[in-house]
């Protein structure tokens, strides 16, 4: 199995994101330090999985990678092993027209990072993959995936720029190839500030046809994070970092906040919608005894706070009661921590990292 293997360097350009730390390095562990722990098993060797989706109707998961050459991979959930999908030895790319014309190009398979992702179901065994990208340029990447075969095929299909090449979180699709999507911190805004409550970011729409991306207003938030939308598309959710919650707006009349969970214990990450209409969002338990209260302060330092794990939990929230239930927890792991989000495939949760050199699973049974 062809595997990928990453360190980050100390030149790396900064890129205004709360979970892309800089210096820290990514080693592919071996077969003794993969063991299980607790009741969570491992696969090793993926840089910074930061974002997973389910490929629809298929035993494959698509791992992102928030580092330089961040590769997209695929993971298979039987046998609990993983190969580069994404640029592999030689990308395919043919560009839809059409939709994309707008897009310069496809991007450079040597300077790529990826992000969150979103995949939507499509015909004859073919979804559309939505990345976003960053490294060359700031973009949503367009992915059609062939899993048709023994193995899935991506195909790089076109891109939507950023507005003034502000970063992109994460990323929602409507049926008709419409985007919604997070920008945490717009131009020269802070971590620190958001974790304050300052208003730093907000929700992006773009429909085909438009010219790019306009922010909706009345969603100005302290570091929008993880976005989905709502089954009938008349809703939106967005996860906030900066005043820990989730929060349901009408996509029709963004100024209106419909509902919102309490405080949350955790700091929200990536949001997914499960195959019964349920949110899930993951994060790092924010008041820890070892690592530390993050409570907002000026002094923010993200390489301290992406060395010191701390415990987990993965949250189920109903998005007609914005109640929330735990649905996996975990005291801090040494070797696994920075939890981004979680995604259930089958009787199983997976879950990734802006930090890592894994992903983790275990049964839900």
């Amino acid at each position: 199995m062809k595997k990928y293997h990453s360190s980050f360097l100390a030149n790396v350009a900064f890129l205004p994101l709360l979970y892309l730390v800089l210096a820290i390095g990514i080693a592919q562990a071996g077969d003794d330090e993969c063991a299980a722990a607790g009741e969570y098993n491992f696969v090793c060797g993926l840089a910074n999985a930061e974002d997973l989706v389910h490929i629809p109707g298929t035993k494959w998961v698509i791992a992102s990678s928030i580092a330089p050459n961040g590769v997209l991979s695929m993971i298979d959930t039987e046998q609990k092993s993983w190969a580069e999908l994404y640029p592999s030895d030689g990308p395919r790319a043919m560009q839809n027209m059409a939709v994309y014309g707008a897009c310069p190009g496809s991007p450079d398979p040597n300077n790529f990072i990826s992000h969150g992702l979103n995949i939507r179901a499509g015909k004859n065994s073919h979804s559309t993959l939505y990345v976003v990208g960053h490294g060359d340029r700031e973009a949503i990447e367009v992915f059609d995936v062939d899993a048709s075969g023994v193995e899935p095929v991506l195909t790089w299909t076109g891109c939507v720029m950023t507005p003034d090449g502000m970063a992109v979180n994460s990323v929602a699709s409507l049926r008709d190839g419409s985007l919604v999507a997070t920008i945490p911190l717009q131009t020269e805004r802070t971590i620190a500030e958001a974790l304050g409550g300052a208003l730093t970011g907000g929700v992006y729409q773009w429909s085909p046809g438009d010219s790019g991306f306009e922010m909706l207003q009345g969603t100005e938030l302290p570091y929008a994070n993880g976005i989905e939308v709502s089954a009938d598309e008349e809703e939106i959710y967005v996860a906030v970092s900066g005043n820990p919650k989730v929060i349901a707006f009408s996509r029709s009349n963004p100024a209106s906040q419909l509902r919102a969970t309490g405080p949350l214990t955790i700091v929200p990450d990536n949001l997914h919608m499960d195959s019964e209409g349920r949110l899930i969002t993951a994060g790092l338990v924010l008041d820890d005894p070892v690592c530390g209260n993050l409570d907002g302060s000026e002094e923010f330092d993200l390489g301290k706070f992406a060395s010191c794990p701390r415990p987990f939990i993965v949250l189920v929230v109903d998005p007609q009661t914005m109640e929330e239930t735990v649905l996996a927890s975990s005291a801090a792991i040494k070797q696994f921590s920075n939890i981004t989000m979680g995604l259930q495939v089958g009787n199983d949760i997976w879950i990734g990292t802006f930090s890592g050199d894994r992903v983790a699973y275990r049964s839900l049974r």
